[in-house]
C-alpha cells in the first residue's frame, strides 16, 4: 500500500471548474469535499476530469475519488464582487496601503465614519492596526499619511488575478493544467 491510500478521504478535495474549465474561484480556491463531489457526479451535475488513485467503497461499489470536476452547466461569474472585509484585503493584496505591512490587518475609512464617511469600495483600504491607530479619525490630509493606491471597486477578474498571487499550501498535480499562478502575474 502506498502512503496516498493510507490518507483519509478528507485529504482528497476536488478542484471545481466551471463548464469552460476555468476555476470558479482562485482565492479561496474552488474546492469541494470528496462527498460533495461524488454526490454531484451521481446527480449528473458535473463531469469528472481527473481522478485520484484513492478509492472509497460502498457495500456494493467502489469509486475513485475525483480530483478535478467541471460543472455541466456554465455559471456566469458576477462582474463585481460583494463588498466584504476579505475582498478589500484581496483587492489590496493583503498589505497595508500606508506602510506595506502584511500583519495585523484591519480596514480603514479614508473619510472617517465619524465624519460621515461611508463603508464602500472607494472609501475603505487595508491598513495595519498601528497605521490605522496613527491616522485615527483624521482625514488623510490631516494625518499627513499617504496611500500606495487609491481605493476602487474591483472586478471579479481583478480579485481572481490578485488571488493567484497567493497559491494555497497544497496543489495536487492533477490541478496544475487548470490553474495559472506565477509567471503571468509578473508580465
Amino acid at each position: 500500500m502506498n502512503a496516498l491510500s493510507l490518507k483519509s478521504p478528507e485529504a482528497f478535495p476536488a478542484l471545481v471548474l466551471n463548464a469552460d474549465y476555468t476555476p470558479l474561484s482562485y482565492y479561496p480556491l474552488s474546492l469541494w469535499h470528496w462527498q460533495t463531489a461524488i454526490k454531484a457526479v451521481f446527480l449528473d451535475r458535473v463531469n469528472i476530469v481527473a481522478e485520484y488513485d484513492r478509492e472509497v467503497h460502498s457495500p456494493s461499489h467502489k469509486f475513485r475519488l475525483p480530483s478535478v470536476i467541471s460543472l455541466r452547466n456554465y455559471v456566469r461569474p458576477e462582474t463585481y464582487p460583494a463588498f466584504t472585509r476579505f475582498n478589500v484585503f484581496l483587492r489590496d493584496q493583503f498589505s497595508c496601503q500606508y506602510c506595506g505591512s502584511t500583519s495585523d490587518l484591519t480596514f480603514d475609512h479614508l473619510v472617517p465614519r465619524c465624519r460621515k464617511g461611508l463603508t464602500r469600495w472607494d472609501n475603505v483600504i487595508t491598513a495595519c492596526a498601528p497605521c490605522n491607530l496613527k491616522k485615527g479619525s483624521r482625514s488623510l490630509k490631516q494625518s499627513g499619511m499617504t496611500i500606495a493606491r487609491l481605493p476602487h471597486r474591483p472586478t471579479v477578474f481583478e480579485l481572481h488575478k490578485n488571488g493567484r498571487a497567493f497559491p494555497p499550501n497544497y496543489l495536487h498535480e492533477s490541478w496544475m493544467d487548470y490553474l495559472y499562478w506565477d509567471s503571468e502575474l509578473d508580465e
